[in-house]
């Protein structure tokens, strides 16, 4: 097992990062019962833009490296803003999420980050419970559509 920080500069390396994230938010879609959300809309050119700092769970087997989960983040200022978590479906529950949040957290803080947010939708379970073991509050639940909720959470560095 690899975390490292993912280049994204060939059409590839994107490819790759986006069959991982159709992949995993096709469940959290199903999970909150809304089809339309962003993660589902990205193609090359909208990650290629994106100003975000995407970091990957590499497993090494059979020989190859194969991306298992992958985060990313903007900062702005003292606060890192978490925009994407995403593991693959054939790797859930193995810990590949919270070794991602655990290593940004720590990074970001060594690096002076004082805040921290995520939003995620309220009925995915899995990721509220996430957050919250990480020390994660609600900081507000908003509607999107009708009958669909996302919840932010937030936490101050603990250092």
């Amino acid at each position: 097992m690899t975390i490292q920080q993912l280049p994204l500069q060939s059409n590839e390396d994107i490819l790759i990062l986006l069959s991982l994230q159709l992949a995993s938010y096709r469940v959290e879609a199903n999970i909150i019962g809304f089809e339309d959300i962003p993660p589902l809309k990205d193609g090359i050119q909208s990650i290629r833009e994106a100003e975000e700092t995407f970091y990957g769970y590499y497993l090494h087997e059979e020989g190859t490296n194969r991306l298992a989960g992958a985060i990313s983040f903007t900062q702005e200022g003292t606060a890192i803003t978490i925009c994407r978590m995403m593991v693959h479906p054939e790797y859930f529950r193995r810990g590949i999420a919270r070794s991602l949040l655990q290593y940004i957290l720590t990074e970001q803080v060594r690096g002076g980050a004082l805040r921290f947010l995520v939003s995620t939708g309220t009925d995915n379970v899995p990721a509220v419970r996430l957050y919250e073991s990480f020390g994660f509050t609600v900081r507000r639940v908003f509607t999107v559509p009708p009958g669909v909720n996302l919840t932010t959470f937030e936490r101050p560095a603990m250092i």
